[in-house]
């Protein structure tokens, strides 16, 4: 049954049971050991129980869709701070050492909030917080101090465990965004190789047929000229045919050039398939053909550059991603739904600068927008063609 699962939601399902199954020995020590004094302290039953609920609640909370990017947000650390006061409240109000053991499944969190230093720091100082609990329970110094740490070794156990868990996350994202660029450029090298061989087979029959015809239709007219009866008609007839010919050839090699486009919608596509912890809303224009396989490639890597910070670093649930063609430009609009940020305090790092620096190469631009709470926006246009291209654009058969 398991393996229907991720090996996150395993650790959650893990996390949520180990919680509801110290329930039982609160419920034990609360009502059927009344007379323990020492156990139990009267009036205090309602604050254990919001306590131990609480714990439930932030530990439900911070463990949904665990992913390689963990958990950006602000009020997630600070539920973390939360989760480890319910736990410790659960260990004075209930006078045992049940809140270790919920420090413990609070352990599994820790990886995807914290680095691993501050993780390491924050689980012994929460086991060493303890320490008057197990002193109340009849305990010397020493032999409380030994039996935080202990609790202490197993939450660091499970911590390292949910610590490779995370990394394990992150290598087959890393593997599934690898197999979805290895895709797409696939596409793209397809489609390239397809418009390659059309440009080939045009050139061909540019050279050799249509300088043939011509040839053979000048020397046709000549003949006509020179011939006269029968033989005259004939040649008229076959000079007729040799034009008609000739209009074929133009007609094959230009239809051979206008449709050798790429289609990049196809090559994009892919990108967006399959991404963990991240909804991407895909609107491409059909067609969205180009002609120039550089420009289509510069596309696809802006594309790919978007997908990859809406998932790092972005906290991002949805991103949406519109590509057009608009007044000769392949126009890129994308924005999303993340903890976004001062436009002004965003630092351009090896991707952003990448992409600015793909468009301005081919005469495009990368425009960058961000409000705190807001998300992030940008927009990437691309000229369709350059003069260039237009200036060493198709040509028919001369």
């Amino acid at each position: 049954m398991l393996g229907y699962l991720s090996h996150t939601r395993v650790l959650r399902l893990a996390g949520l049971f180990t919680w509801a199954i110290v329930a039982l020995p609160l419920v034990y020590t609360q009502y059927a050991l009344q007379d323990e004094v020492a156990l139990v302290r009267p009036g205090e039953g309602l604050w254990l129980g919001l306590a131990y609920f609480a714990f439930g609640a932030c530990y439900f909370w911070l463990t949904r869709g665990l992913n390689s990017g963990g958990h950006a947000h602000w009020y997630d650390r600070l539920l973390l701070l939360v989760l480890t006061i319910c736990a410790l409240a659960v260990s004075f109000l209930n006078g045992s050492g049940l809140g270790s053991i919920l420090m413990m499944v609070a352990a599994g969190v820790i990886p995807w909030l914290l680095p691993v230093r501050l993780g390491v720091a924050w689980l012994l100082i929460s086991q060493l917080t303890v320490l008057p609990v197990y002193s109340m329970l009849g305990f010397s110094l020493f032999e409380a101090l030994m039996q935080s740490l202990l609790y202490g070794g197993f939450s660091l156990f499970i911590f390292v465990t949910s610590l490779v868990a995370r990394q394990q996350t992150q290598a087959r994202e890393e593997q599934r965004r690898l197999n979805a660029e290895l895709r797409a450029t696939r596409l793209l090298l397809a489609e390239s190789a397809r418009i390659n061989e059309r440009t080939r087979i045009s050139r061909e029959l540019h050279d050799l047929l249509g300088h043939h015809l011509t040839a053979l239709s000048l020397n046709l007219e000549v003949a006509g000229h020179i011939t006269e009866g029968q033989a005259q008609e004939h040649v008229r007839q076959a000079h007729t045919l040799a034009k008609l010919l000739l209009t074929d050839v133009r007609e094959a090699v230009s239809q051979l050039r206008e449709s050798g486009a790429i289609d990049l919608a196809a090559a994009l596509r892919p990108l967006a398939e399959r991404v963990p912890s991240l909804q991407i809303h895909l609107d491409i224009a059909v067609p969205l053909n180009v002609e120039d396989p550089e420009r289509a490639h510069v596309m696809l890597r802006c594309t790919q550059e978007i997908i990859t910070n809406a998932v790092r670093h972005a906290g991002a649930r949805n991103l949406w991603i519109k590509v057009v063609k608009d007044d000769g430009e392949i126009v890129i609009d994308a924005h999303d739904d993340g903890i976004g940020g001062d436009v002004d305090a965003i630092m351009p790092g090896n991707g952003l600068r990448g992409m600015r620096e793909r468009l301005l190469q081919l005469g495009g631009r990368l425009d960058v927008s961000a409000r705190r709470g807001e998300g992030f926006r940008l927009r990437a246009s691309l000229p369709v063609v350059t003069n260039m291209m237009l200036a060493s654009g198709p040509q028919g058969v001369n």
